[in-house]
């Protein structure tokens, strides 16, 4: 099968021939019809989290939001059948015996194991996969709109769970990429006044698409006074890894507001305690999406609630594509089709 091939941190991908994979017991070979391209894909492929570095496989095929269809069964694998849609997303396996499996927060397993990591992804024509992580797609959705809600949506999805994002709040997302449109539109399915934050202004026209009430350009004002005059935001969402988005959005806030991380910034970023404490604020952190997320973001989908703005690219420009992203020129998300 052709693959594309990382062999080492910080050196582009390469498109070769590898072995087609053979699913063991309990696992499902699926034909990958797309796989969207995220910006951890990049990250991984830098060596930018020291967390992750250590046990990240090498040589590895990327990629962790894919889609297709099963084309054989591994011995025990129940569940499912040849020729059925299925999606792949960034958990490969959890133990679902620990005690963070078992109060349902299985994002913090410690024995899992990570699509596109510690196992091969998507950036692939076939992958093999484990039937107990191996979610069944809606007749409704594409192959590529489904893949970027495999990691895209469903991190956004369990980050406005966390955050405690009600009806009649208003909250703002920085960052209007991959994850930050998605969230626009799961805020506004949720009742919620959005307010998008960004720097591009073909991003911020996409938050409007998406349904944003206000739209404030962090480039050309000064975006936490801007959203201080609409009252100040219930919940701040950041999922961009930008330092300054992070500690606007600290500025932004109302008094017992919520600060949501779920973008990634490469350094510190600095917070005052008197602020913190004055305002009581929150700061919660969240991390992808277990498998319940990932059925109820897929049914918003199919429900039509929520859709991702894709650009399809075919499979052998994965490294050009990871190039862009770097350069911050893309604008939602890219999926690579086979």
């Amino acid at each position: 099968m052709k693959a594309a091939v990382l062999h080492a941190l910080s050196e582009p991908l390469s498109i070769e021939e590898l072995p087609r994979p053979q699913p063991g017991a309990g696992e499902v070979l699926i034909k990958v019809a797309a796989c969207g391209v995220c910006h951890s894909d990049l990250h991984l492929a830098q060596g930018d989290w020291d967390l992750l570095k250590p046990i990240t496989k090498l040589p590895l095929v990327l990629g962790h939001e894919v889609t297709g269809t099963i084309e054989a069964l591994g011995e025990g694998a129940e569940g499912f059948a040849i020729g059925d849609r299925v999606g792949v997303p960034w958990l490969h396996f959890t133990c679902g015996q620990c005690e963070y499996c078992l109060a349902g927060r299985e994002t913090l397993c410690g024995k899992q194991q990570i699509t596109g990591c510690t196992v091969d992804g998507g950036f692939a024509e076939f992958i093999k996969a484990k039937t107990s992580h191996t979610a069944k797609l809606p007749d409704n959705l594409s192959f590529a709109e489904a893949a970027p809600l495999l990691c895209a949506g469903l991190t956004v999805h369990h980050a406005m769970r966390d955050a405690g994002v009600r009806a009649g709040q208003r909250i703002a997302i920085f960052g209007i990429g991959g994850l930050g449109h998605l969230a626009v539109q799961l805020a506004k399915a949720g009742g919620a006044e959005v307010i998008a934050v960004d720097v591009a202004e073909d991003k911020l026209q996409l938050a409007r698409e998406c349904g944003a009430d206000h739209a404030v350009n962090a480039a050309t004002s000064q975006a936490y006074k801007e959203i201080k005059k609409l009252g100040g935001a219930h919940v701040a969402m950041v999922t961009s890894g930008s330092k300054a988005a992070y500690e606007t959005a600290l500025r932004s806030l109302r008094r017992g507001g919520t600060l949501s991380i779920v973008g990634m910034a490469p350094e510190p970023i600095s917070l005052s305690t008197v602020a913190m404490v004055s305002g009581e604020y929150r700061i919660v952190a969240s991390a992808v999406g277990t498998r319940a997320d990932l059925q109820e973001v897929l049914q918003l989908a199919a429900a039509g609630k929520i859709k991702c703005h894709v650009e399809l690219r075919p499979f052998d420009q994965a490294a050009n594509v990871l190039e862009e992203m770097s350069s911050g020129n893309l604008v939602g998300r890219v999926v690579l089709t086979f």
